[in-house]
């Protein structure tokens, strides 16, 4: 009845969203001609949000569609202070019904990254702020995970800021199986294998790099050894010989698997670096990029460029790479506030999104490097947008806030992608392939100083 009551109220954004067009009732005296919106330039429209008293004042960490039915949204909710830590929330909500969610799971940590099963679609697996690792069933309301990692030795000692399900295959012509990878502040990247319980494995131990010293240091360097290391130019030698860390490992935060072999991922650290690592050697890292000025918070592969990702952070800086160059290609600077997530578009290789504290952007490459064709910002400024995702193949997007609300919005007057979007991004991303090794960074506007 509960549906049926909210399909009479919010059928016709649902048609929107469904990139449907509403037909006028003809016998309402009320009808009238719509408005020619294009005159307006690229805008978003608030369709419906969910939330209510249930999730009124719970921050909004994490979101993630289901694999199989794209009507299914996972919503996590969690703080991300230490000092703001209460119990944490899992919920489903359906496009069917955006005021009640379907499934309600309680946690006594935050929750700070969840994913679906692709083979399993029932099954949520969540991370949580104490380092805890849980799977539900969504088919049944239980509050009861049917597996956690709260007993098992190698649990996370720091929150996980990402959670994947990844199908592998281990050995020539097994079948593929499907395990969980997450990735913590305690910095390590951790494989969970499902048998009778949970088994994991680290598949990367996240060691720090130090900074790189600048000739003239060196030549300082050199001075304080030949004076023996005494008094002052001693002191100033300890000093630039670098000071001890207080960890060997660096933080993890987000990470992405290569869109086409899932024994390759980036990885993403509070250092500011990302590091392409391999699941078949964890000794050593692939690869290092350096561009970031403090800690990434995420990164993305695109859907449609192989090799081609989007990384965002604390730096207040969005920059786009090609996995041969170790530096940015572009870097997209256009407010003074921390970006807290990206998300490439699933219809346009060239349009992406993003969440700033107070504001949502969205960039089209094909107009535009320089600013978002978009701008929205929020009315409340107690308010602080945390989550971004993009529907499944419609132009809505999902912007998750601190208040627990989940706002729906359809992109409007943004030209629908050529039958050349995908290789105006490789043309960005590599306009010589040639000298592809040789490309250094192209920033568009000025980074903030190191903080």
């Amino acid at each position: 009845m509960e549906r049926v009551v909210t399909r009479n109220v919010y059928q016709g954004k649902q048609a929107l969203y469904r990139s449907m067009k509403i037909l006028p009732d003809p016998d309402s005296p009320d009808s009238k001609e719509e408005a020619d919106l294009s005159v307006l330039g690229p805008n978003v429209e608030r369709l419906w949000t969910y939330g209510g008293v249930l999730t009124k004042s719970h921050n909004i960490s994490c979101m993630t569609w289901n694999k199989k039915n794209h009507d299914i949204l996972a919503v996590g909710y969690g703080e991300y202070g230490f000092t703001n830590q209460k119990s944490g929330m899992a919920c489903c909500w359906s496009i069917k019904n955006p005021e009640y969610p379907e499934r309600v799971f309680k946690t006594s940590s935050g929750i700070t990254a969840l994913d679906f099963s692709l083979q399993n679609p029932n099954l949520l697996a969540v991370g949580m702020y104490n380092g805890t690792i849980a799977v539900y069933n969504v088919r049944f309301s239980s509050q009861l995970a049917i597996l956690d990692s709260n007993e098992t030795p190698s649990n996370h000692l720091g929150p996980v800021w990402e959670i994947k399900w990844i199908e592998r295959e281990y050995h020539a012509g097994e079948e593929r199986s499907e395990n969980i990878i997450t990735s913590s502040t305690d910095g390590k990247v951790t494989q969970w294998m499902i048998r009778k319980g949970f088994e994991s494995v680290d598949l990367m131990k996240l060691k720090r790099i130090g900074k790189k010293t600048t000739p003239e240091q060196q030549a300082q360097q050199a001075q304080t050894q030949q004076a023996g290391g005494e008094g002052e130019a001693g002191k100033a030698g300890q000093k630039l010989r670098g000071e001890a860390f207080i960890s060997r490992f660096a933080g993890g935060l987000g990470f992405d698997f290569y869109p086409t072999n899932n024994n390759i991922y980036l990885v993403a650290t509070e250092e500011g670096f990302i590091h392409k690592c391999s699941c078949s050697y964890n000794e050593q890292y692939l690869q290092t990029y350096t561009g970031h000025t403090g800690p990434v918070y995420k990164v993305k592969w695109s859907p449609f460029v192989q090799d081609c990702f989007l990384t965002c952070g604390a730096d207040w800086t969005i920059r786009l790479w090609h996995s041969d160059i170790t530096k940015p290609v572009l870097t997209f600077n256009s407010s003074t506030k921390s970006v807290n997530d990206i998300c490439w578009s699933n219809v346009c290789a060239t349009v992406f999104g993003a969440v700033s504290d107070n504001r949502i952007e969205i960039w089209d490459l094909r107009t535009t490097n320089l600013d978002p064709v978009i701008i929205s910002s929020v009315s409340d400024p107690e308010t602080r947008l945390s989550t971004f995702l993009f529907s499944e193949g419609s132009s809505t997007l999902l912007v998750g806030d601190s208040s627990g609300h989940v706002t729906v919005y359809q992109l409007r007057n943004i030209s629908e992608p050529s039958t050349t979007h995908i290789q105006t991004l490789r043309d960005i991303v590599l306009p010589i392939p040639s000298q592809s090794m040789q490309l250094s960074t192209t920033s568009i506007t000025s980074s903030p100083p190191d903080r």
